[in-house]
Protein backbone atom coordinates (compact mmCIF):
# COMPACT_ATOMS: atom_id res chain seq x y z
CA UNK A 1 0.00 0.00 0.00
CA UNK A 2 3.03 2.16 0.64
CA UNK A 3 4.06 1.96 -2.08
CA UNK A 4 0.91 2.55 -4.11
CA UNK A 5 0.87 5.72 -2.27
CA UNK A 6 4.63 6.70 -3.61
CA UNK A 7 3.75 5.54 -7.22
CA UNK A 8 0.40 7.34 -7.49
CA UNK A 9 0.88 10.45 -4.75
CA UNK A 10 1.04 13.16 -7.86
CA UNK A 11 -1.89 11.93 -9.18
CA UNK A 12 -4.13 10.84 -5.75
CA UNK A 13 -3.12 14.15 -3.32
CA UNK A 14 -4.20 17.43 -6.25
CA UNK A 15 -7.57 14.84 -7.04
CA UNK A 16 -8.16 14.34 -2.82
CA UNK A 17 -8.17 18.36 -2.93
CA UNK A 18 -10.83 18.34 -5.43
CA UNK A 19 -13.02 15.83 -3.66
CA UNK A 20 -12.84 17.60 -0.67
CA UNK A 21 -14.40 21.12 -2.39
CA UNK A 22 -17.29 18.56 -3.76
CA UNK A 23 -17.77 17.00 -0.34
CA UNK A 24 -17.31 19.67 1.89
CA UNK A 25 -20.93 21.51 1.01
CA UNK A 26 -22.14 18.10 0.35
CA UNK A 27 -21.75 16.69 4.04
CA UNK A 28 -23.34 19.95 5.56
CA UNK A 29 -25.94 20.18 3.19
CA UNK A 30 -27.10 16.54 3.78
CA UNK A 31 -26.50 16.80 7.44
CA UNK A 32 -28.57 20.06 7.49
CA UNK A 33 -31.54 18.43 5.88
CA UNK A 34 -31.46 15.08 7.95
CA UNK A 35 -31.94 17.00 11.27
CA UNK A 36 -28.71 15.93 12.31
CA UNK A 37 -25.96 18.69 13.87
CA UNK A 38 -23.71 19.86 11.38
CA UNK A 39 -20.34 18.21 12.43
CA UNK A 40 -22.31 14.69 11.81
CA UNK A 41 -21.87 15.28 8.10
CA UNK A 42 -18.36 16.49 8.40
CA UNK A 43 -17.57 13.21 10.84
CA UNK A 44 -19.81 10.51 8.35
CA UNK A 45 -16.91 12.79 5.53
CA UNK A 46 -14.00 12.02 7.28
CA UNK A 47 -14.81 8.44 8.09
CA UNK A 48 -16.13 7.33 5.31
CA UNK A 49 -12.76 8.82 3.73
CA UNK A 50 -9.81 7.58 6.06
CA UNK A 51 -11.60 4.12 7.20
CA UNK A 52 -13.96 3.03 4.34
CA UNK A 53 -11.08 4.31 2.39
CA UNK A 54 -8.02 2.05 4.14
CA UNK A 55 -10.42 -0.76 4.37
CA UNK A 56 -12.29 -1.20 1.00
CA UNK A 57 -10.61 -2.45 -1.87
CA UNK A 58 -11.88 -0.26 -4.47
CA UNK A 59 -9.50 2.48 -6.14
CA UNK A 60 -11.21 5.04 -6.64
CA UNK A 61 -14.85 4.65 -5.02
CA UNK A 62 -15.22 7.45 -2.29
CA UNK A 63 -17.34 7.22 0.84
CA UNK A 64 -19.48 9.50 3.00
CA UNK A 65 -22.69 10.79 4.07
CA UNK A 66 -25.07 9.85 1.31
CA UNK A 67 -28.24 12.18 0.25
CA UNK A 68 -30.30 9.07 -0.31
CA UNK A 69 -30.43 8.46 3.48
CA UNK A 70 -31.75 12.14 4.17
CA UNK A 71 -35.28 11.45 4.56
CA UNK A 72 -34.37 7.82 6.19
CA UNK A 73 -32.38 9.82 8.84
CA UNK A 74 -35.03 12.44 9.50
CA UNK A 75 -38.37 10.35 10.13
CA UNK A 76 -35.57 8.01 12.35
CA UNK A 77 -33.89 10.34 14.48
CA UNK A 78 -37.64 11.92 14.97
CA UNK A 79 -39.43 8.43 15.46
CA UNK A 80 -36.33 7.68 18.23
CA UNK A 81 -36.88 10.85 20.15
CA UNK A 82 -32.83 11.47 19.91
CA UNK A 83 -29.89 11.64 18.05
CA UNK A 84 -28.13 10.00 20.48
CA UNK A 85 -30.70 6.91 20.03
CA UNK A 86 -30.62 6.91 16.39
CA UNK A 87 -26.33 6.86 16.36
CA UNK A 88 -26.73 3.42 18.39
CA UNK A 89 -29.00 2.16 15.10
CA UNK A 90 -26.57 3.42 12.70
CA UNK A 91 -23.62 1.03 14.73
CA UNK A 92 -25.93 -1.67 14.82
CA UNK A 93 -26.47 -0.94 10.93
CA UNK A 94 -22.54 -1.39 10.92
CA UNK A 95 -22.34 -4.50 12.23
CA UNK A 96 -25.20 -6.10 10.15
CA UNK A 97 -23.29 -4.91 7.04
CA UNK A 98 -20.52 -6.51 8.25
CA UNK A 99 -22.56 -9.93 8.40
CA UNK A 100 -23.93 -9.43 5.04
CA UNK A 101 -20.61 -8.98 3.95
CA UNK A 102 -19.52 -12.58 5.26
CA UNK A 103 -22.65 -13.72 4.04
CA UNK A 104 -21.88 -13.13 0.62
CA UNK A 105 -24.59 -10.91 0.61
CA UNK A 106 -22.36 -8.59 -2.36
CA UNK A 107 -23.06 -11.12 -5.29
CA UNK A 108 -26.14 -9.29 -5.35
CA UNK A 109 -24.45 -6.23 -7.06
CA UNK A 110 -23.83 -8.47 -10.06
CA UNK A 111 -27.34 -8.81 -10.83
CA UNK A 112 -27.48 -5.08 -11.33
CA UNK A 113 -28.12 -4.90 -15.11
CA UNK A 114 -25.53 -2.73 -17.16
CA UNK A 115 -27.99 -0.57 -18.97
CA UNK A 116 -29.55 0.39 -15.48
CA UNK A 117 -26.69 1.13 -14.10
CA UNK A 118 -25.59 3.10 -16.55
CA UNK A 119 -29.04 4.99 -16.64
CA UNK A 120 -28.28 5.65 -12.76
CA UNK A 121 -25.07 7.18 -13.48
CA UNK A 122 -26.58 9.52 -16.43
CA UNK A 123 -29.79 10.27 -13.98
CA UNK A 124 -27.30 11.41 -11.16
CA UNK A 125 -25.77 13.52 -13.87
CA UNK A 126 -28.58 15.06 -14.78
CA UNK A 127 -29.85 15.74 -11.38
CA UNK A 128 -26.37 17.16 -10.27
CA UNK A 129 -26.52 19.93 -13.34
CA UNK A 130 -30.45 20.10 -12.64
CA UNK A 131 -29.81 20.92 -8.84
CA UNK A 132 -26.83 22.93 -9.66
CA UNK A 133 -28.50 25.70 -11.97
CA UNK A 134 -30.14 27.51 -8.90
CA UNK A 135 -26.55 27.63 -6.98
CA UNK A 136 -25.02 28.92 -9.81
CA UNK A 137 -27.60 31.99 -10.32
CA UNK A 138 -26.91 32.54 -6.72
CA UNK A 139 -30.18 31.13 -5.67
CA UNK A 140 -29.72 28.64 -2.44
CA UNK A 141 -33.23 27.97 -1.25
CA UNK A 142 -32.45 24.39 -1.46
CA UNK A 143 -30.31 22.64 0.57
CA UNK A 144 -26.30 21.24 -1.71
CA UNK A 145 -26.99 17.78 -2.04
CA UNK A 146 -30.66 17.04 -2.06
CA UNK A 147 -31.22 15.03 -5.18
CA UNK A 148 -35.09 14.79 -4.43
CA UNK A 149 -37.65 15.47 -6.95
CA UNK A 150 -40.07 16.89 -4.72
CA UNK A 151 -38.25 19.22 -1.86
CA UNK A 152 -39.56 19.59 1.92
CA UNK A 153 -40.60 23.21 0.85
CA UNK A 154 -43.23 21.97 -1.38
CA UNK A 155 -41.04 23.24 -4.91
CA UNK A 156 -39.54 20.64 -7.03
CA UNK A 157 -36.36 20.26 -9.18
CA UNK A 158 -38.10 22.51 -12.37
CA UNK A 159 -39.77 25.09 -10.28
CA UNK A 160 -36.34 26.01 -7.92
CA UNK A 161 -34.69 26.52 -11.34
CA UNK A 162 -37.65 28.70 -12.94
CA UNK A 163 -37.33 30.08 -9.02
CA UNK A 164 -33.66 31.17 -9.57
CA UNK A 165 -34.51 32.70 -13.18
CA UNK A 166 -36.90 34.95 -11.22
CA UNK A 167 -34.33 35.24 -8.16
CA UNK A 168 -30.76 35.60 -9.62
CA UNK A 169 -27.98 37.23 -8.33
CA UNK A 170 -25.57 39.07 -10.64
CA UNK A 171 -22.19 38.46 -8.66
CA UNK A 172 -23.14 34.99 -8.29
CA UNK A 173 -24.18 34.30 -12.18
CA UNK A 174 -20.39 35.84 -13.42
CA UNK A 175 -18.35 33.74 -10.72
CA UNK A 176 -19.89 30.30 -12.15
CA UNK A 177 -19.77 31.20 -15.82
CA UNK A 178 -15.71 31.71 -15.08
CA UNK A 179 -15.90 29.11 -13.23
CA UNK A 180 -16.93 26.85 -16.35
CA UNK A 181 -14.64 28.60 -18.41
CA UNK A 182 -11.69 27.49 -16.20
CA UNK A 183 -12.79 23.45 -15.92
CA UNK A 184 -13.18 23.45 -19.97
CA UNK A 185 -9.51 25.05 -20.33
CA UNK A 186 -8.03 22.82 -17.94
CA UNK A 187 -10.28 19.57 -20.02
CA UNK A 188 -7.98 20.90 -23.21
CA UNK A 189 -5.20 18.86 -24.26
CA UNK A 190 -3.09 22.36 -24.40
CA UNK A 191 -3.31 22.48 -20.67
CA UNK A 192 -3.68 19.01 -20.08
CA UNK A 193 -0.14 18.79 -21.38
CA UNK A 194 1.77 21.21 -19.24
CA UNK A 195 3.71 19.39 -16.41
CA UNK A 196 2.33 21.59 -14.14
CA UNK A 197 -1.21 21.05 -14.67
CA UNK A 198 -0.52 17.62 -13.05
CA UNK A 199 -0.21 19.60 -9.68
CA UNK A 200 -2.27 22.03 -9.75
CA UNK A 201 -6.38 20.98 -9.80
CA UNK A 202 -8.68 23.01 -12.26
CA UNK A 203 -11.26 22.90 -9.58
CA UNK A 204 -8.74 24.34 -7.13
CA UNK A 205 -8.18 26.90 -9.57
CA UNK A 206 -11.93 27.72 -9.69
CA UNK A 207 -12.17 28.07 -5.94
CA UNK A 208 -9.64 30.15 -5.68
CA UNK A 209 -10.91 32.53 -8.53
CA UNK A 210 -14.01 32.34 -6.85
CA UNK A 211 -12.78 33.83 -3.74
CA UNK A 212 -10.75 36.24 -4.74
CA UNK A 213 -13.17 38.03 -7.20
CA UNK A 214 -15.92 38.37 -4.35
CA UNK A 215 -13.48 39.60 -2.66
CA UNK A 216 -12.57 42.42 -5.33
CA UNK A 217 -16.56 42.72 -6.10
CA UNK A 218 -16.87 43.33 -1.91
CA UNK A 219 -14.29 46.27 -2.17
CA UNK A 220 -15.31 47.87 -5.64
CA UNK A 221 -18.45 46.80 -6.73
CA UNK A 222 -20.92 46.00 -3.75
CA UNK A 223 -23.79 45.37 -5.83
CA UNK A 224 -21.79 42.18 -7.60
CA UNK A 225 -20.76 41.01 -4.00
CA UNK A 226 -22.06 37.86 -3.20
CA UNK A 227 -23.39 37.88 0.73
CA UNK A 228 -22.95 35.40 3.51
CA UNK A 229 -25.94 33.09 2.60
CA UNK A 230 -24.79 32.41 -1.07
CA UNK A 231 -20.94 31.30 0.67
CA UNK A 232 -20.15 27.96 2.16
CA UNK A 233 -22.20 28.06 5.60
CA UNK A 234 -19.62 26.27 8.04
CA UNK A 235 -19.41 26.98 12.05
CA UNK A 236 -16.71 27.28 13.39
CA UNK A 237 -14.97 24.57 15.41
CA UNK A 238 -11.55 26.00 15.55
CA UNK A 239 -12.27 27.03 19.16
CA UNK A 240 -13.86 24.50 20.01
CA UNK A 241 -12.58 20.98 21.87
CA UNK A 242 -12.97 17.84 20.00
CA UNK A 243 -14.79 16.32 22.63
CA UNK A 244 -17.82 18.99 22.33
CA UNK A 245 -18.01 18.35 18.63
CA UNK A 246 -18.31 14.39 18.85
CA UNK A 247 -21.50 12.97 20.27
CA UNK A 248 -21.85 9.27 21.59
CA UNK A 249 -24.47 6.99 20.88
CA UNK A 250 -27.07 5.82 23.31
CA UNK A 251 -27.79 1.84 23.49
CA UNK A 252 -30.56 1.93 26.03
CA UNK A 253 -33.13 1.64 23.79
CA UNK A 254 -30.86 0.10 20.77
CA UNK A 255 -33.30 -3.49 21.11
CA UNK A 256 -36.54 -1.99 20.96
CA UNK A 257 -38.90 -2.22 18.15
CA UNK A 258 -38.03 0.84 16.74
CA UNK A 259 -34.21 0.64 17.07
CA UNK A 260 -34.15 -2.39 15.08
CA UNK A 261 -36.37 -1.61 12.40
CA UNK A 262 -34.28 1.72 11.56
CA UNK A 263 -31.32 -0.53 11.95
CA UNK A 264 -31.80 -3.31 9.71
CA UNK A 265 -33.25 -0.28 6.94
CA UNK A 266 -30.24 1.55 7.29
CA UNK A 267 -27.90 -1.44 6.75
CA UNK A 268 -30.50 -2.71 3.56
CA UNK A 269 -30.62 0.73 2.43
CA UNK A 270 -26.74 1.89 2.73
CA UNK A 271 -25.70 -1.85 1.64
CA UNK A 272 -27.88 -1.06 -1.60
CA UNK A 273 -26.52 2.52 -2.24
CA UNK A 274 -23.03 1.28 -1.70
CA UNK A 275 -23.01 -2.09 -3.66
CA UNK A 276 -24.27 0.17 -6.59
CA UNK A 277 -21.96 3.31 -6.30
CA UNK A 278 -19.14 0.52 -6.57
CA UNK A 279 -20.37 -0.89 -9.31
CA UNK A 280 -20.89 2.10 -11.50
CA UNK A 281 -17.72 3.40 -10.45
CA UNK A 282 -15.62 0.48 -11.78
CA UNK A 283 -17.44 0.92 -14.97
CA UNK A 284 -15.88 3.98 -14.77
CA UNK A 285 -12.79 3.40 -13.64
CA UNK A 286 -9.79 4.08 -16.63
CA UNK A 287 -8.26 1.24 -15.72
CA UNK A 288 -10.99 -0.94 -15.36
CA UNK A 289 -10.46 -2.91 -11.80
CA UNK A 290 -12.98 -4.92 -10.34
CA UNK A 291 -14.59 -4.47 -6.60
CA UNK A 292 -14.74 -7.78 -4.58
CA UNK A 293 -18.38 -6.39 -3.02
CA UNK A 294 -19.20 -8.66 -0.14
CA UNK A 295 -15.64 -7.15 1.08
CA UNK A 296 -17.36 -3.63 0.59
CA UNK A 297 -20.00 -4.72 2.60
CA UNK A 298 -17.36 -5.34 5.65
CA UNK A 299 -15.66 -2.16 5.28
CA UNK A 300 -18.97 -0.25 4.96
CA UNK A 301 -19.95 -1.57 8.26
CA UNK A 302 -16.60 -1.26 9.98
CA UNK A 303 -17.02 2.62 8.57
CA UNK A 304 -20.48 2.89 9.62
CA UNK A 305 -19.96 1.53 13.25
CA UNK A 306 -16.96 4.21 13.75
CA UNK A 307 -18.75 7.29 12.20
CA UNK A 308 -22.37 6.21 14.50
CA UNK A 309 -19.49 5.64 18.06
CA UNK A 310 -17.98 9.41 16.97
CA UNK A 311 -21.50 10.98 16.13
CA UNK A 312 -21.37 10.59 12.66
CA UNK A 313 -24.28 10.14 10.03
CA UNK A 314 -24.09 7.28 7.48
CA UNK A 315 -22.09 6.01 5.18
CA UNK A 316 -21.95 5.03 2.24
CA UNK A 317 -19.95 4.74 -0.95
CA UNK A 318 -21.40 7.32 -3.30
CA UNK A 319 -20.89 8.19 -6.80
CA UNK A 320 -20.85 12.20 -7.38
CA UNK A 321 -17.61 12.25 -5.11
CA UNK A 322 -16.27 8.92 -6.61
CA UNK A 323 -16.72 10.68 -10.12
CA UNK A 324 -15.10 14.00 -9.50
CA UNK A 325 -12.40 11.74 -7.69
CA UNK A 326 -11.72 10.26 -11.38
CA UNK A 327 -12.67 13.04 -13.39
CA UNK A 328 -9.59 14.38 -11.15
CA UNK A 329 -7.70 12.25 -12.37
CA UNK A 330 -6.72 9.87 -9.17
CA UNK A 331 -5.35 6.74 -9.50
CA UNK A 332 -5.81 4.52 -6.40
CA UNK A 333 -7.91 4.76 -3.07
CA UNK A 334 -4.88 7.29 -1.14
CA UNK A 335 -6.69 9.96 -3.02
CA UNK A 336 -10.03 9.17 -0.85
CA UNK A 337 -8.03 8.63 2.54
CA UNK A 338 -6.44 12.16 1.61
CA UNK A 339 -9.32 13.96 1.25
CA UNK A 340 -10.73 12.69 5.03
CA UNK A 341 -7.78 13.83 6.58
CA UNK A 342 -8.30 17.26 4.54
CA UNK A 343 -11.60 17.61 5.66
CA UNK A 344 -10.43 17.14 9.80
CA UNK A 345 -7.80 19.30 9.33
CA UNK A 346 -8.98 22.57 7.35
CA UNK A 347 -12.28 22.48 8.82
CA UNK A 348 -11.25 22.45 12.43
CA UNK A 349 -8.13 24.89 11.68
CA UNK A 350 -9.11 27.22 8.49
CA UNK A 351 -13.31 27.45 8.70
CA UNK A 352 -12.59 31.20 8.29
CA UNK A 353 -11.19 30.14 4.88
CA UNK A 354 -13.48 28.03 3.76
CA UNK A 355 -16.75 30.35 4.71
CA UNK A 356 -14.90 32.51 1.77
CA UNK A 357 -16.18 29.89 -1.14
CA UNK A 358 -19.13 31.16 -3.18
CA UNK A 359 -21.37 28.16 -3.56
CA UNK A 360 -21.34 29.52 -7.20
CA UNK A 361 -18.12 28.28 -8.08
CA UNK A 362 -18.70 25.32 -6.16
CA UNK A 363 -21.85 24.65 -8.73
CA UNK A 364 -19.64 25.19 -11.65
CA UNK A 365 -17.56 22.32 -10.89
CA UNK A 366 -20.19 19.82 -9.82
CA UNK A 367 -22.31 21.23 -13.23
CA UNK A 368 -18.92 19.42 -15.17
CA UNK A 369 -19.04 16.45 -12.96
CA UNK A 370 -22.45 16.08 -14.00
CA UNK A 371 -21.71 16.64 -17.73
CA UNK A 372 -18.67 14.08 -17.87
CA UNK A 373 -21.61 11.53 -16.03
CA UNK A 374 -24.91 12.07 -18.66
CA UNK A 375 -22.46 12.96 -21.81
CA UNK A 376 -24.47 12.70 -25.11
CA UNK A 377 -22.29 9.89 -26.15
CA UNK A 378 -23.20 7.72 -23.54
CA UNK A 379 -26.61 7.74 -24.94
CA UNK A 380 -25.63 7.59 -28.38
CA UNK A 381 -23.87 4.27 -27.37
CA UNK A 382 -26.99 3.09 -25.65
CA UNK A 383 -29.05 3.86 -28.28
CA UNK A 384 -27.03 2.02 -30.48
CA UNK A 385 -27.36 -1.24 -28.73
CA UNK A 386 -31.10 -1.79 -28.84
CA UNK A 387 -34.30 -1.41 -27.91
CA UNK A 388 -34.09 -3.71 -24.96
CA UNK A 389 -30.63 -2.04 -23.93
CA UNK A 390 -32.01 1.95 -24.45
CA UNK A 391 -35.34 1.71 -22.97
CA UNK A 392 -34.76 0.41 -18.99
CA UNK A 393 -31.21 2.88 -19.75
CA UNK A 394 -34.34 5.73 -20.75
CA UNK A 395 -36.44 4.25 -17.87
CA UNK A 396 -33.88 4.42 -15.28
CA UNK A 397 -33.48 7.83 -16.09
CA UNK A 398 -36.70 8.96 -16.00
CA UNK A 399 -38.04 7.07 -12.91
CA UNK A 400 -34.73 8.33 -10.63
CA UNK A 401 -34.95 11.82 -11.70
CA UNK A 402 -39.01 11.70 -10.92
CA UNK A 403 -38.08 9.75 -7.68
CA UNK A 404 -35.39 9.13 -6.15
CA UNK A 405 -32.03 6.86 -6.39
CA UNK A 406 -33.72 3.25 -5.25
CA UNK A 407 -36.92 3.33 -6.58
CA UNK A 408 -35.49 4.53 -9.68
CA UNK A 409 -33.52 1.69 -9.92
CA UNK A 410 -35.39 -0.96 -8.74
CA UNK A 411 -38.04 0.15 -11.85
CA UNK A 412 -35.09 0.54 -14.17
CA UNK A 413 -34.45 -2.91 -13.40
CA UNK A 414 -38.24 -4.49 -13.77
CA UNK A 415 -38.19 -3.03 -17.71
CA UNK A 416 -34.74 -4.41 -18.06
CA UNK A 417 -36.32 -7.84 -16.65
CA UNK A 418 -39.08 -7.44 -18.84
CA UNK A 419 -36.90 -7.59 -21.93
CA UNK A 420 -34.89 -10.19 -20.62
CA UNK A 421 -37.69 -12.45 -20.00
CA UNK A 422 -39.17 -11.68 -23.46
CA UNK A 423 -35.57 -12.23 -25.04
CA UNK A 424 -35.63 -15.72 -23.17
CA UNK A 425 -38.96 -16.63 -24.44
CA UNK A 426 -38.25 -16.53 -27.92
CA UNK A 427 -35.04 -17.67 -28.22
CA UNK A 428 -35.82 -20.56 -26.18
CA UNK A 429 -38.62 -21.83 -28.80
CA UNK A 430 -37.27 -21.40 -32.38
CA UNK A 431 -38.94 -22.40 -35.58
CA UNK A 432 -37.70 -22.72 -39.01
CA UNK A 433 -39.68 -24.12 -42.38
CA UNK A 434 -38.47 -25.38 -45.87
CA UNK A 435 -41.90 -25.26 -48.20
CA UNK A 436 -44.28 -27.24 -46.05
CA UNK A 437 -41.19 -29.08 -43.64
CA UNK A 438 -41.00 -27.01 -40.34
CA UNK A 439 -38.43 -27.65 -37.46
CA UNK A 440 -39.19 -26.86 -33.56
CA UNK A 441 -36.37 -26.80 -31.58
CA UNK A 442 -35.70 -26.14 -27.91
CA UNK A 443 -32.01 -24.42 -27.72
CA UNK A 444 -32.25 -24.49 -24.14
CA UNK A 445 -34.26 -25.26 -20.43
CA UNK A 446 -38.23 -24.40 -21.35
CA UNK A 447 -40.07 -23.80 -18.16
CA UNK A 448 -43.70 -22.91 -17.86
CA UNK A 449 -42.68 -19.38 -18.56
CA UNK A 450 -42.45 -20.06 -22.19
CA UNK A 451 -45.58 -21.90 -23.06
CA UNK A 452 -46.88 -18.90 -24.75
CA UNK A 453 -43.93 -18.82 -27.52
CA UNK A 454 -44.40 -22.33 -28.05
CA UNK A 455 -48.16 -22.47 -28.40
CA UNK A 456 -47.67 -19.22 -30.56
CA UNK A 457 -44.50 -21.39 -32.96
CA UNK A 458 -47.62 -24.55 -33.14
CA UNK A 459 -49.91 -22.37 -34.43
CA UNK A 460 -48.25 -21.04 -37.34
CA UNK A 461 -48.22 -25.16 -39.12
CA UNK A 462 -50.40 -25.48 -41.39
CA UNK A 463 -52.73 -27.91 -42.52
CA UNK A 464 -51.23 -30.76 -44.66
CA UNK A 465 -47.36 -30.15 -42.91
CA UNK A 466 -44.13 -31.93 -41.44
CA UNK A 467 -43.08 -31.03 -37.98
CA UNK A 468 -40.25 -32.61 -36.42
CA UNK A 469 -40.25 -31.26 -32.58
CA UNK A 470 -36.34 -31.23 -31.19
CA UNK A 471 -35.56 -31.03 -27.40
CA UNK A 472 -32.84 -33.38 -27.14
CA UNK A 473 -30.88 -30.82 -26.08
CA UNK A 474 -32.62 -29.42 -23.15
CA UNK A 475 -32.15 -30.67 -19.62
CA UNK A 476 -35.13 -29.74 -18.36
CA UNK A 477 -38.61 -29.24 -19.77
CA UNK A 478 -41.18 -28.38 -17.88
CA UNK A 479 -44.87 -30.83 -17.20
CA UNK A 480 -47.08 -27.97 -19.04
CA UNK A 481 -44.67 -27.54 -21.86
CA UNK A 482 -44.71 -31.59 -22.19
CA UNK A 483 -48.84 -31.24 -21.90
CA UNK A 484 -48.93 -28.31 -24.68
CA UNK A 485 -46.72 -30.85 -27.14
CA UNK A 486 -49.18 -33.33 -26.27
CA UNK A 487 -52.22 -31.89 -27.11
CA UNK A 488 -51.21 -30.54 -30.54
CA UNK A 489 -49.92 -34.13 -31.09
CA UNK A 490 -53.32 -34.75 -30.89
CA UNK A 491 -55.39 -31.66 -32.76
CA UNK A 492 -52.54 -32.36 -35.73
CA UNK A 493 -54.04 -35.61 -36.67
CA UNK A 494 -57.59 -33.53 -37.47
CA UNK A 495 -55.46 -31.28 -39.61
CA UNK A 496 -53.40 -34.12 -41.16
CA UNK A 497 -50.25 -32.32 -39.71
CA UNK A 498 -47.34 -35.07 -39.28
CA UNK A 499 -45.42 -34.61 -35.91
CA UNK A 500 -42.06 -36.70 -35.21
CA UNK A 501 -40.07 -36.26 -32.24
CA UNK A 502 -36.81 -36.08 -33.23
CA UNK A 503 -34.83 -38.44 -30.04
CA UNK A 504 -31.81 -39.49 -29.17
CA UNK A 505 -30.01 -41.88 -26.65
CA UNK A 506 -28.24 -39.05 -25.14
CA UNK A 507 -31.21 -36.69 -24.56
CA UNK A 508 -32.22 -36.08 -20.40
CA UNK A 509 -36.07 -35.40 -20.73
CA UNK A 510 -37.37 -39.16 -21.42
CA UNK A 511 -39.80 -37.57 -23.77
CA UNK A 512 -36.53 -37.25 -26.30
CA UNK A 513 -34.55 -39.96 -25.07
CA UNK A 514 -34.06 -42.87 -27.64
CA UNK A 515 -35.01 -46.37 -26.03
CA UNK A 516 -32.19 -48.66 -25.86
Amino acid sequence: MLRQLRENIVNDLPASVVVFLVALPLCLGIALASGAPLASGLIAGAVGGIVAGFLSQSQLAVSGPAAGLTTIVLASIQDLGSFQAFLACVVLAGLLQIGLGFARAGVIGHFFPNSVIKGMLAAIGLILILKQIPHALGYDADYEGDESFVQPDGQNTFTEILQAIQNPTSGAIIISLISLFIILLWETPRVKRQNWAKYVSGALVVVMVGVVMNQVFVSWYPHLSIQDTHLVNLPDFSATSISSILTFPDFAQLFSQKALIVAVTLAMVASLESLLSVEATDRLDPYKRITPLSHELKAQGVANMVSGLLGGLPVTAVIVRSTANIAAGAKSKWSAIFHGFILIIVVFSFPHVLRLIPLACLAGILIMVGYKLTSPSMYLDMWKRGRDQFLPFVVTIVAILLTDLLVGIFIGILVALYFVLKTNFHSAVVLVNDDDQYLLKFTRDVSFLNKAALRRSLEKIPDNARIIIDGSRSHFIDADVVETIQDFMKTAETKNIEVELKRNKHATHPMFRESE
